[in-house]
């Protein structure tokens, strides 16, 4: 018989903490604000909740085939909503193929009210949701997690809320994009060990301990010269430098990181969370950027 789950429980499954991971739509719709001045707001919250549900979607389809492919043990650091017996394989397999048809039917009806090219951007965002494991397995993740959540989110949220595509977007999406790279990066190293036992192949284990620890700093430090350097080329506004004030949290990180090298695995069991907390800090501080220096142009 089937355990009843709480409303909190469902809420779990498909891990929220890394939420901040969906805000391209956010800074891409006050980016635009800014550079245009006047947005079609509506379709572009739309496209922010959509982008949620179909990371939702993808959280548990990876849990699911992780759970399948024997990545995820009872000893792993990953999601354990399927190891700890809480839900059963199936339960989360269908939680994720309904949040998927969610996601696809409010990007259809949005498609409807928008226009074919947002089918292109759609089947693409789908197919990185769907080839996602098999292709982390092959250490094409990084660039997977980088296609999904910074240049198509970036790219679509462009074409519905303007109703055509601004190509200067993709300079919002290589920052964001990169940080939420950073949160799949230091997760992969910390899972080397049973990963390696799985026989899949992630980028970490492809590069060793040592280099994946200089690209998880360099994915969560190279944002702030991207933002300062589109800044002085006057890309951006002045007010995009508020994203230094996640240079502070983005810095403790680095620290944690390298602690690595001298304690091992405990010292960045919780990092993929500092990492989604400074996205938050990161992104929000940026949109805030936008929205000022669009009130006050």
């Amino acid at each position: 018989m089937t355990a009843k789950h709480t409303f909190k429980d469902w809420l779990i499954a498909v891990r929220p903490w890394s939420f901040p991971a969906s805000v391209m739509p956010l800074v891409t719709m006050l980016y635009l604000f800014w550079v245009w001045g006047d947005i079609r707001w509506g379709y572009g919250v739309w496209a922010l909740v959509n982008m949620i549900l179909f990371h939702c979607a993808a959280n548990t389809w990876s849990d699911w085939f992780d759970f399948r492919k024997k990545v995820d043990a009872e000893d792993t650091f990953g999601a354990k909503t399927i190891t700890s017996g809480q839900f059963t394989p199936r339960e989360i397999r269908n939680l994720s193929l309904g949040l998927m048809l969610v996601s696809v039917a409010g990007g259809v009806s949005l498609l409807f009210l928008t226009g074919l090219p947002l089918l292109w951007i759609g089947i693409g965002g789908i197919l990185c949701a769907l080839l996602y494991p098999p292709l982390k397995y092959a250490a094409a993740g990084d660039l997977v997690i980088f296609l999904a959540f910074g240049m198509f989110p970036a790219i679509g949220t462009s074409y519905v809320v303007l109703g055509h595509i601004d190509w200067s977007v993709l300079w919002v999406a290589v920052p964001v994009g990169l940080i939420t790279v950073a949160i799949l990066h230091i997760n992969n190293l910390r899972d080397i060990r049973t990963d390696s036992r799985a026989g899949i192949s992630t980028l970490a284990m492809h590069l060793g301990a040592k280099a994946s620890i200089r690209v998880y700093n360099f994915e969560v430090i190279f944002p702030f010269f991207w933002v300062f350097a589109c800044v002085i080329e006057k890309i951006f506004p002045w007010w995009s430098l508020l994203v230094f004030l996640a240079a502070f949290p983005a810095l403790l990180n680095v620290r944690t990181a390298i602690r690595y090298k001298r304690e091992g695995m405990s010292a960045i069991v919780h990092l993929d969370e500092g990492t989604a907390r400074l996205q938050v800090l990161f992104s929000l501080s940026m949109s805030v950027g936008f929205l000022v220096a669009a009130l006050f142009r």
